[in-house]
C-alpha cells in the first residue's frame, strides 16, 4: 500500500518557504538563491503539488504525480507554474500579502483493483486518500484536501471523473485507479 509520507517539521518548514520564497521572488522580479538545502530527503527524487489560495478561493495548484527531480526542485516547478494555474486567471502582485501557500508531498502510490464504481468508492478512505484516475492519454487527480469539500466517496469519485472528461456514473473501461497519502504543510500568510 502507498505508505504514508515522513518528513520531519523542519523539512516540511523549509519547503512551505521555499515555495512562498519562489512565488514572491516571480511576483516581485527577484533571482532566487538557487543552493541546495542540507536534508538529504529533501535531495531526493520526490513530487509535490503547491497550492495557491487568497480568501478562501484557489489562485493555483500545479503539482506532479511521478517523482522525477529532487523534491525541493519538485517543490520550486510547481510554485513557478501554480501562479499561472491554466484554469485560472494568473497570480498578481497585489495578492501577494494575501495568498496563503500549501505544499502537499505525495506518499508511493497504490494500485486499487476496482472493476465497478461501488468498488472503487469503498476502497476510498475519506481524508486520506489522494485518487489519481488514468484512462489513455487521460489524466485526472484529487489531493486528499479535497475530501474538505466533498466528504463523501460517491461525490468526490463523481467530481473526479468530470475533472477528468468522464461520465459520472461508471467507470471507463480499463481505467487505473491509484490511491496516494501526502504531508501537508501551510503557510501563515506571507
Amino acid at each position: 500500500m502507498g505508505g504514508p509520507v515522513h518528513l520531519s517539521a523542519a523539512d516540511g518548514e523549509y519547503l512551505v518557504r521555499l515555495a512562498a520564497a519562489t512565488v514572491h521572488a516571480c511576483l516581485d522580479g527577484t533571482p532566487m538563491d538557487g543552493q541546495a538545502p542540507q536534508s538529504v530527503i529533501l535531495r531526493r527524487l520526490g513530487c509535490s503539488f503547491v497550492t495557491l489560495e487568497r480568501a478562501d478561493a484557489l489562485r493555483g495548484c500545479i503539482g506532479t504525480l511521478e517523482p522525477m527531480r529532487p523534491l525541493y526542485r519538485d517543490v520550486v516547478r510547481n510554485a513557478v507554474r501554480s501562479m499561472t494555474d491554466p484554469r485560472l486567471p494568473p497570480v498578481t502582485a497585489d495578492e501577494w500579502p494575501d495568498l496563503l501557500v500549501s505544499v502537499s508531498v505525495l506518499g508511493p502510490s497504490e494500485l486499487m483493483p476496482a472493476r465497478e464504481l461501488a468498488d472503487l468508492q469503498r476502497q476510498l478512505r475519506p481524508h486520506v486518500d489522494g485518487l489519481i484516475l488514468t484512462s489513455g492519454r487521460r489524466q485526472a487527480t484529487f489531493l486528499p484536501a479535497v475530501w474538505e469539500k466533498l466528504p463523501d466517496p460517491c461525490d468526490f469519485v463523481a467530481a473526479l471523473l468530470a475533472k477528468g472528461g468522464w461520465a459520472q456514473d461508471r467507470l471507463p473501461l480499463g481505467i487505473r485507479a491509484h490511491r496516494y497519502t501526502v504531508a501537508e504543510f501551510h503557510s501563515s500568510m506571507c
